[in-house]
């Protein structure tokens, strides 16, 4: 599992390897690592999913990291790129001379989350966290937020019953 700390650890030497390799690069977190960065809603996550750019470059680092750290080659992935499906609002985490990391915003993190309907007990923790940091009172209210970013039809029908079920 992947700490608050390690995963400051990891970007800063991410940072340094794209430094040797003379590239700039930039990071957009979301998942369980902006759970851990941004809201301290948990404490680890087992991986960090997010997108990157240049992305060759930034894969090819990531497994040098990976190697100095006895980590997963994939411990940043970009399997979660399908759901940036708009141009989310950004908000800055972290920043090295050669590296920014952001993530999106706390609603259009709900929106991911809902939309990606992995609801095993850490998503529906993140979901029920995100709604109460969000104040959101109803159904209707996630419904209008998650519309705010993805056409109705990208929303699975599990999501309506997940959200649903949630404020039963």
């Amino acid at each position: 599992m992947l700490e608050k700390a390690l995963i400051k650890k990891l970007f800063k030497a991410l940072n340094i390897e794209l430094k040797r390799k003379g590239v700039v690069g930039e990071v957009g977190i979301c998942g369980g690592a902006v759970m851990c960065l941004v809201f301290d809603a948990r404490q680890a996550t087992k991986d960090v999913d997010a997108i990157f750019y240049p992305t060759r470059e930034i894969r090819q680092a990531a497994k040098k990291v990976a190697e100095r750290f006895g980590l997963s080659k994939d411990w940043l992935n970009d399997a979660v790129k399908e759901y940036f499906y708009s141009e989310p609002p950004r908000q800055e985490v972290l920043s090295f001379s050669h590296l920014r990391v952001w993530a999106p915003s706390a609603d259009y993190m709900l929106a991911m989350k809902c939309v990606a309907a992995r609801f095993d007990s850490q998503d529906r923790d993140d979901v029920l966290f995100l709604i109460h940091h969000l104040k959101l009172r109803s159904p209707e209210a996630v419904f209008s937020l998650i519309e705010r970013y993805y056409p109705r039809r990208m929303v699975p029908a599990k999501t309506g019953f997940f959200v649903e079920e949630i404020f039963q």
